[in-house]
């Protein structure tokens, strides 16, 4: 090896980041901590982790979808009016029909729209981001109508549901026992079945993996309607910690999950990212919220200096790590 061939401190830092990426974002996520901690001392505290948690989960589970799709070199935004559909028809069914049965209409409508969106996008060749912001304005529509037929019957969030999303045990969040088992199915699917290996598969090259042999349509479309359910379920947990259902309830998730995907180190090109990254992600965001929140700017501020942050991040982020 010539002088010339040997790795300088800055290579080695850049090719450490590029195997372990999750690094810079924990660092990035402490730094926020210890900002909060500062302005504000005491802050950070048992309370605060809970809360921090608690609502970083649900978006962590929206951003999950969100990653799934974007492993493909798509995307879905959809997820936010499934999960929407999925909280207020729980909370209206509940008034009147037993739980099981209130979980499973909830569930019905994700099924269809992550359907259509993989028959739309696998079949029929639709861009996904046409598609499936298409069929959110259609169950957008359906779900005011719907809402119509049930003004009158009031509203009623299970007590599992309320459990699970606003409960602490030992003050750890309830949220966790559903969360927990979501996150490691999906870190298990993309890094060790071959459904998650098809995903990066064709997101990395889409005609190589035809060539190969991979059936298209029958990925996008498992891959459509499992964002929907997930998505469902991210709604039915988000209205128990809310307990308010509206039909916005999901929206303001839903440009966050993708921003927690991206942030996390998924590409939006497809063929790049997992779940890990994600839900660093998505406590960052949380935590920057919370900060900007602190700083008491107003809204309009507070969006465009979010929307800098999240866009230096990201830059930063694939940088640093995009040699891997």
């Amino acid at each position: 090896m010539t002088l010339a061939d040997t790795p300088t401190p800055a290579r080695r830092f850049r090719r450490f980041l590029a195997d372990y990426p999750l690094v810079p974002l924990l660092v990035l996520l402490l730094a926020l901590v210890l900002v909060l901690q500062l302005l504000r001392p005491g802050i950070v505290n048992e309370r605060w982790i809970a809360n921090t948690i608690k609502f970083a989960i649900p978006l962590a589970m929206l951003a999950g979808a969100q990653t799934l799709a974007m492993l493909t070199g798509g995307i879905d935004l959809s997820v936010s009016t499934a999960a929407t559909m999925a909280a207020f028809i729980v909370a209206t069914q509940s008034v009147a029909q037993p739980a099981p049965v209130a979980y499973a209409l909830a569930f019905l409508p994700a099924l269809l729209i992550g359907a259509a969106n993989g028959i739309g996008i696998g079949v029929f060749r639709v861009h996904p981001l046409i598609m499936t912001l298409g069929t959110s304005l259609i169950g957008t529509g359906f779900l005011q109508v719907y809402q119509r037929t049930v003004i009158a019957s009031g509203t009623r969030i299970p007590d599992a549901l309320a459990w699970l999303g606003t409960g602490l045990t030992w003050g750890i969040p309830n949220a966790l026992a559903l969360f927990l088992p979501v996150a490691a199915l999906l870190i298990f699917t993309l890094r060790r079945t071959g459904f998650g290996r098809l995903l990066y598969a064709v997101g990395d090259n889409e005609r190589a993996a035809r060539i190969s042999g991979v059936l298209y349509w029958q990925v996008i479309l498992a891959l459509y309607v499992a964002t929907a359910l997930l998505a469902a379920l991210t709604g039915l947990l988000y209205v128990g910690l809310i307990k308010a259902p509206s039909l916005s309830l999901a929206d303001p998730l839903l440009l966050p999950s993708v921003a927690a995907a991206v942030i996390g180190g998924t590409s939006i090109f497809g063929g790049r990212g997992g779940y890990a990254g994600t839900i660093v992600g998505a406590l960052i965001l949380t935590v920057l919220t919370t900060l900007l929140t602190l700083l008491q700017m107003p809204e309009g501020f507070r969006r465009i200096l979010f929307g800098l942050i999240v866009l230096f991040v990201t830059a930063a982020y694939l940088r640093l790590t995009e040699d891997r």
